[in-house]
């Protein structure tokens, strides 16, 4: 495939992962969904993680977020702002999530008999901290959601439930963003807006934005594509354009 080469960084990354591995199953019935990966991430960068499916994307996002363990190995590593996650306790990790990650995911894992407004406030409620409300309101209303803050997530439509939960974790201003498909749920209109948000947090915030996505447009966005197959990095391009991530993915596809 037609890509750059891996580009050298300049400072410390913002997420580095070392040699992870993760193997999902016994004998004839093992899958190995990552084979001893090792990227990093700069700080203020966004970045589209993109393979056909199956290839290991998004079990390569889910174990940099902590939210998978990958295979026992003493040389694995996962730091995020220079912490090293890999070993860490439950608790450790659950509190350091709270504090410097932002999760946007296809489940959109609202609480159902809170509002929308409620909803959006839980994390920082949970961590005794109240919201910039300056800045609350502008995720609000840049994704159309002023008037549906008082709405359980039952009286939302599946667009606007994904809209609350991106508004939800982008309010602590994490320091990292892990966003899986953020769009999938949305129309075209509401998903550019999204990624438009996503591209402004990275570029005016310098907050990190990892993006799993299998919509060239959607990583036309990013400053840079990381391309998965059979659980291995097999390239990445940077700046990269709708017509080049099309090619690019048409041959990892043998298409």
């Amino acid at each position: 495939m037609t890509t750059t080469t891996p580009h050298a960084q300049t400072a410390q990354p913002a997420v580095s992962a070392r040699n992870l591995s993760k193997t999902y199953g016994m004998g004839e019935a093992t899958v190995h969904a990552l084979n001893n990966v090792s990227v990093d991430f700069e700080q203020g960068k966004f970045t589209a993680i993109m393979g056909p499916s199956g290839s290991g994307k998004s079990t390569l996002m889910q174990t940099i977020a902590t939210l998978d363990t990958p295979d026992p190995n003493p040389a694995t590593s996962i730091r995020i702002g220079g912490t090293e996650l890999f070993g860490l306790k439950d608790n450790a990790l659950t509190e350091f999530r709270r504090e410097h990650i932002g999760f946007i995911f296809q489940a959109f894992n609202l609480v159902p008999t809170l509002t929308a407004g409620q909803n959006i406030d839980l994390p920082l409620g949970l961590a005794g901290k109240k919201p910039d409300q300056q800045w609350r309101d502008y995720l609000v209303k840049t994704l159309g959601l002023e008037t549906r803050l008082d709405h359980r997530p039952e009286q939302l439509s599946g667009g606007q439930q994904q809209r609350v939960a991106i508004v939800r974790a982008l309010l602590a201003r994490p320091e990292v963003v892990f966003a899986d498909e953020p769009t999938g749920n949305l129309d075209s209109n509401s998903g550019a807006e999204v990624l438009r948000l996503l591209r402004a947090a990275a570029t005016d915030h310098a907050q990190t934005i990892l993006m799993v996505t299998h919509d060239a447009s959607a990583a036309s966005y990013a400053d840079r594509v990381v391309f998965i197959k059979d659980g291995m990095v097999a390239g990445e391009m940077i700046e990269p354009t709708y017509d080049a991530v099309l090619g690019a993915m048409a041959q990892l596809e043998g298409r």
